[in-house]
C-alpha cells in the first residue's frame, strides 16, 4: 500500500466553487484551480505568473464527453489570457507551477508531452490538443525529477475533482484481469464466510455477464464497475430500458466507446459505470438486475461477493446481524 499524503487546500474566498490553491506537504509544486468566470482575479496571484503547465476542463459538445486541453508556458497567466478568446469549450482551469522557481522551459515542455500522453492513455476525457507534443530531451536526473512532479500533479488533480490522468484499471492488475477474461465461469458455490481475500484482489475483482450470445467482462473498482474493452453488447434495445440508460447508450455509441462488430456491438475501450445494473442494462439493452447477473469466475454473483466481503470484514455469518 502506498504511503499517505497530507494535502492543503486554500479557498481564496471561502467557497469551494471559487479559486482554490492546493499543495502537498514536502512537494515543490502547487496548483491553482479557477473557474472561467473568475479568471480576471488570477492577475493577483503571483503563483500563476511562473513557468508551468495547465489544464482547461470543459465538455466536447459533439459527443457530450468531458474534455481537456493541456498546455505549457513560461508565464502561465499570459498564455491563459489567449485561451479566453481562443478556446470556448472550457469552464475551469487548473495550473501547476513550482514554489521554488526551478521549472525551466525544457521542464514544462517535458511535462506537457507526458501529461497529454497519460491523459490519452487513461481515456477518461476527450483530448482537445490538435497534436501530441514532442517529448524533449532532458538529462536523466531532470527526467526523474519531472516524473516525480507528475506524481504530485496526478494527486492534486484528483483531489480537485479531475481524474484525467487516472487509468480506469490499474496496470498492475492487467495480467490477472487477462486471466479472468479467458477463464470460464465455474458453477456457483456456497460462499465461505471465513475466506480471507488479499486487498489487491478485492480492489480489482473481475466479473462476467453472460446473456444469450453476449459475453462482457468487468472489474470492480473504487469508482464503480469498469466494463473492459472487447466486451460484447447488444445491437438493439427493448422497451424496458429506461430513458436514462438509453441516453447513456446513445452517448457511448456517438463517442465511439461502443462500435459495430458483426451481429453485436463491442466496447472499443474500458468504460466506467456507477453500478452493476447500469453496466448490465447498457450491455444487454434492457432492464436487468446487474447485482444478480454479474458473476465472479468462481460463480458468485456481485451481491454474494459483497456479502462475503462484509462477513470477512466483520467476522460474522450474516452482515445484517
Amino acid at each position: 500500500m502506498a504511503p499517505g499524503k497530507s494535502i492543503r487546500i486554500y479557498l481564496a474566498d471561502g467557497s469551494v466553487a471559487g479559486i482554490r490553491h492546493g499543495e502537498i506537504v514536502n512537494w515543490t509544486g502547487q496548483a491553482i484551480s479557477c473557474p472561467r468566470s473568475r479568471f480576471p482575479e488570477l492577475k493577483e496571484w503571483p503563483e500563476a505568473k511562473r513557468p508551468g503547465v495547465y489544464f482547461l476542463f470543459g465538455q466536447n459538445e459533439e459527443v457530450g464527453q468531458d474534455a481537456v486541453y493541456i498546455g505549457e508556458a513560461e508565464i502561465v497567466l499570459d498564455r491563459l489570457y489567449s485561451h479566453i478568446s481562443g478556446k470556448e469549450f472550457w469552464t475551469e482551469l487548473v495550473a501547476f507551477t513550482s514554489k521554488d522557481d526551478n521549472l525551466t522551459k525544457g521542464h514544462v515542455r517535458y511535462l506537457e508531452s507526458r501529461l497529454v500522453e497519460l491523459a490519452a492513455t487513461a481515456g477518461r476525457y476527450a483530448i482537445e490538443n490538435s497534436a501530441s507534443p514532442q517529448l524533449p530531451s532532458l538529462p536523466r536526473a531532470d527526467r526523474d525529477a519531472m516524473e516525480e512532479f507528475i506524481s504530485g500533479v496526478r494527486t492534486l488533480l484528483g483531489v480537485l475533482g479531475h481524474r484525467v490522468l487516472e487509468p480506469l484499471v490499474s496496470r498492475s492488475s492487467e495480467p490477472r484481469l487477462l486471466e479472468a477474461v479467458v477463464a470460464p465461469i465455474e458453477p456457483p458455490s456456497q460462499p465461505n464466510p471465513t475466506t480471507q481475500m488479499p486487498l489487491e484482489q478485492l480492489q480489482t475483482q473481475t466479473f462476467q455477464l453472460r446473456v444469450s450470445n453476449l459475453i462482457a467482462t468487468a472489474v470492480r473498482t473504487d469508482e464503480g464497475l469498469v466494463v473492459l474493452a472487447n466486451s460484447d453488447a447488444a445491437t438493439t434495445v427493448q422497451n424496458s430500458l429506461s430513458g436514462g440508460y438509453r441516453t447513456l447508450r446513445e452517448s457511448l455509441l456517438s463517442s465511439g466507446v461502443l462500435v459495430e462488430n458483426g451481429t453485436k456491438l463491442k466496447f472499443a475501450r474500458n468504460q466506467l459505470f456507477r453500478s452493476p445494473s447500469q453496466a448490465a442494462a447498457v450491455v444487454v439493452g434492457y432492464s436487468i438486475n446487474g447485482r444478480d447477473n454479474w458473476r465472479t469466475p468462481s460463480g458468485q454473483t456481485f451481491s454474494e461477493f459483497e456479502n462475503q466481503l462484509a462477513r470477512n470484514t466483520y467476522g460474522i455469518n450474516d452482515p445484517k446481524t
